[in-house]
């Protein structure tokens, strides 16, 4: 709609100050020429709102000026409140900045959306952390998020998996990431990903060095990749199964689409190794018929010999 198109051009123009006609319309996924018919329409309603010529040219608003329009809808308010993080907030030191600005959101609302989101927040919470994982220290997180945000050198004592495990770092911060409970630094040169709470000793660089942060560094675009890198390379192999019907694996793909007439299916799993696939399969018990490779299915089968042999005694009713 035109209405909201208009107040997220004053929000953009707010937010981050000069912008071009083609970044506005990029933003904004319209036309530059919509774009222009918008600046009109907005200069038309008394808005301060500047464009200027030439190459560094582009629009903005009056120096000073903030409209107090959100416009806010019911779902985008509850939305808000639903991604509240106290947790990590507190984690970073910002856990009263965190209240004090939903307080003021909250104020700020009509009654109707203010009911909308405290139902949302009576009825939602965010818990990241698995159920069976200690919350990891990180004494150097505040440290380290300080960093981040003033494009400070840090020098690092860190442990990785490989030998040796204990290496020295020079880290330059671009920013943090929380996943599934766990802290990572995704720093430069490189960029490369580090676990905080694998950082055994931290020290700021003894003239507060600061760095240059790449301006063209997008960290979710990173984060994304590093992600879909890890996943490429964790599982390089590859098993053919067979599953009972109803019984799913987030990683398989069906093998031609096939169903057999038993109701099993055929299958495709990536694999990280035929060690750690035979355990996760087996914990699927009956439900799961490994084909392929050979080593996975004779290692499977050898176990569950080797449980019929030890367990046998039960299905006979023998107490010897």
């Amino acid at each position: 709609m035109k209405s909201s198109r208009l107040v997220s051009i004053l929000l953009l123009l707010q937010t981050r100050g000069r912008m071009t006609a083609a970044q506005l319309a990029e933003a904004l996924e319209v036309s530059v020429r919509t774009v222009y018919r918008d600046v009109e329409a907005l200069s038309a309603a008394g808005v301060p709102l500047y464009g200027d010529a030439g190459h560094a040219g582009g629009y903005r608003l009056l120096d000073g000026y903030r409209t107090r329009l959100t416009g806010l809808t019911t779902d985008e308010a509850e939305a808000l409140f639903l991604a509240g993080a106290p947790g990590p907030a507190a984690e970073l030191g910002l856990g009263p900045v965190l209240a004090a600005a939903q307080l003021k959101v909250r104020a700020a609302l009509p009654a109707a959306l203010r009911e909308h989101a405290d139902r949302i927040s009576g009825r939602f919470h965010l818990d990241a952390p698995g159920w069976y994982a200690d919350a990891d220290e990180t004494p150097f997180l505040h440290t380290v998020a300080d960093a981040v945000w003033n494009n400070r050198v840090l020098h690092a004592i860190y442990r990785r998996w490989r030998e040796p495990t204990d290496v020295e770092r020079r880290l330059e911060p671009y920013g943090l990431v929380l996943k599934a409970g766990r802290w990572y630094v995704v720093a430069g040169p490189g960029p490369r990903t580090f676990r905080v709470d694998q950082i055994l000793e931290l020290t700021p660089s003894a003239s507060d060095e600061e760095f240059t942060r790449p301006e063209d560094f997008d960290l979710a675009a990173y984060w994304t990749a590093h992600q879909r890198d890890f996943h490429d390379r964790l599982y390089r192999g590859e098993a053919v199964v067979r599953l009972a019907p109803g019984v799913t694996l987030a990683r398989a793909v069906p093998v031609n689409g096939r169903t057999e007439p038993d109701g099993w299916t055929l299958m495709s799993v990536p694999i990280e190794s035929v060690e750690h696939a035979h355990g996760e399969f087996l914990g699927l018990g009956t439900d799961i018929e490994v084909l392929a490779p050979p080593e996975l299915r004779d290692r499977i089968a050898r176990t569950v010999a080797q449980l019929a042999e030890r367990y046998g005694n039960l299905l006979t009713g023998s107490d010897d």
